[in-house]
C-alpha cells in the first residue's frame, strides 16, 4: 500500500465524505455561536469554517507545491458555513481521487510526500472535528469504525507526536516510554528533552515500555486526540509517562 496509512486511501476518502455530512447535520442542529467544549475558545460555526478552510489549504499545497499564502478562508457573502464546507470537500476530493495516492505531492511530513498523506490527514481532521461539533450539539457520538480509528492512532503517534512536536519546538520534561496497545496493533512513544519519537512495534516491545496504555481502538484514538480525559484509558506502570504523552499530543494537535 503506498504511503504510510494502515488502510486503503479510497476507504479514507469515503470516510471523509461521510464525516462531512455528519458534521453538517450536527452544525445545523444548533446556533453557530454555541461553544465547542472539546475545542476550547471555538464555536460550532468556527469549527465548521475551520474544516472548510483546511480543505482549501490542502488544495493550495497540491496546486502550488508548498503551503499557500492565500486561500479562501471564509464563506462567500451569503454562503453558509455548511455550504462552504461541502464545497471545499467536493473540490478537494475530486483532486485526491484523480491522483494515485502514491504520487508525489508537497506535504509537511517528510516521511510521506504523497497525495495519500492528504487523504489520510483530511479524513482524520474531519472526523475529530465532527466529534467536537456533535458533542457541542448534544448529539450521541456517531460510530467510528475500528479500521479508521486504528489508522488515526497511527497518524496521531507518527505524525503529530513523532514529527509535529519537533516542528513546534516542543519536547518532554522527563524521559519516558509508553507502549500503546489496541486492536491487535502496538506502538512505542518515547519522549524526553531531546526528542519525541514513535514507531510501530511488536506487542512484546510495547509491553516492555515504562507505561502501557490500552483501550478499544476508538477510545484510544479519541484519547490521543484529547477528546477523552487523561484517565479514560487503562494505564499499567508509569501513569505520569502516560499523562505526558496525552499532554504533549494536546499541544501538538491544538
Amino acid at each position: 500500500m503506498p504511503g504510510q496509512a494502515l488502510i486503503d486511501h479510497g476507504r479514507l476518502l469515503q470516510a471523509m465524505g461521510h464525516e462531512v455530512e455528519l458534521l453538517v447535520e450536527a452544525a445545523r442542529a444548533v446556533p453557530h455561536d454555541v461553544p465547542v467544549r472539546m475545542s476550547p475558545g471555538w464555536t460550532v460555526g468556527e469549527v465548521v469554517r475551520h474544516v472548510g478552510s483546511v480543505h482549501r489549504v490542502v488544495l493550495g499545497w497540491l496546486a502550488e507545491g508548498r503551503r499557500p499564502r492565500e486561500w479562501q478562508r471564509d464563506p462567500a457573502p451569503g454562503q453558509s458555513v455548511e455550504s462552504y464546507l461541502r464545497e471545499g470537500f467536493v473540490d478537494l476530493s475530486e483532486v485526491l481521487e484523480w491522483h494515485d495516492p502514491g504520487e508525489r505531492a508537497a506535504t509537511w511530513w517528510p516521511a510521506d510526500p504523497t497525495y495519500g498523506f492528504w487523504c489520510r490527514r483530511m479524513a482524520h481532521e474531519t472526523t475529530i472535528h465532527r466529534v467536537d461539533v456533535e458533542d457541542a450539539a448534544g448529539f450521541p457520538p456517531s460510530a467510528i469504525d475500528d479500521d479508521i480509528a486504528l489508522d488515526g492512532v497511527d497518524e496521531a503517534l507518527a505524525v503529530w507526536f513523532g514529527h509535529r512536536l519537533a516542528m513546534l519546538g516542543l519536547s518532554g520534561t522527563r524521559e519516558s516510554s509508553v507502549g500503546v496497545r489496541t486492536g491487535g496493533h502496538s506502538w512505542i512513544a518515547r519522549a524526553g528533552s531531546a526528542e519525541t519519537v514513535a514507531w510501530r512495534c511488536s506487542d512484546a516491545e510495547a509491553r516492555g515500555a515504562g507505561a502501557v496504555v490500552s483501550a478499544s481502538p476508538v477510545e484510544t484514538y479519541l484519547w490521543l486526540w484529547g477528546r477523552q480525559r487523561v484517565g479514560a484509558v487503562r494505564v499499567e506502570g508509569d501513569e505520569d509517562a502516560a499523562g505526558q504523552l496525552w499532554a504533549l499530543l494536546r499541544l501538538a494537535t491544538r
